[in-house]
């Protein structure tokens, strides 16, 4: 679990080091014990045409972060290489562009879990179903299905373990 006072400090951190232009908003910024995922807000396209449809906006919002992508590449990787230096966590990066999200790079951890047949046999039904090609991925599915529907409590309970990591660093030293 990451400290309030440690995402402050990435967060400053970014907000110091990303190009001005590269923001319509602040960047995004979320961490965990591996990886620091940028989300950069770029300005929304202009209609591509004269009563252009949603398809067509679309497709320009994904051309407009495929440019992005492309043009900033360099850059992106030198201040990536700074941020690993400094944060020791794999640095992330993507856009936000209108309703278009796009991930350019990130981290797939593997984890290692024991399973009893109940919850094997879950897995097994959601492959089967052709909802996921394999037990791993059927996993993942239920783990965004599960922070989809408990939102509300997860954040709860990341801002109770906060205040617990907040207490312990304000206790008697060792």
């Amino acid at each position: 679990m990451i400290t309030d006072e440690a995402l402050e400090r990435v967060r400053g951190w970014f907000s110091g080091r990303l190009p001005e232009d590269w923001q319509a908003s602040p960047a995004e910024i979320s961490v965990d014990r591996d990886e620091i995922v940028v989300t950069l807000n770029l300005p929304d396209v202009e209609a591509p045409s004269e009563g252009a449809g949603d398809a067509e906006t679309a497709e320009a919002r994904a051309g407009r972060a495929s440019a992005f992508r492309e043009d900033t590449r360099e850059q992106r990787m030198a201040i990536a290489r700074e941020a690993q230096r400094r944060y020791q966590r794999t640095v992330s990066w993507g856009v936000r562009i209108g309703d278009h999200q796009q991930l350019f790079t990130h981290l797939a951890a593997p984890t290692m879990t024991r399973l009893r047949q109940p919850q094997r046999q879950v897995l097994d039904t959601l492959v089967d179903a052709g909802v996921a090609r394999s037990r791993s991925e059927a996993l993942a599915w239920c783990v965004r299905l599960v922070a989809q529907h408990e939102d509300d409590w997860l954040t709860e309970l990341r801002e109770a373990m906060s205040k617990v990591a907040d207490v312990r660093t304000k206790g008697p030293a060792a």
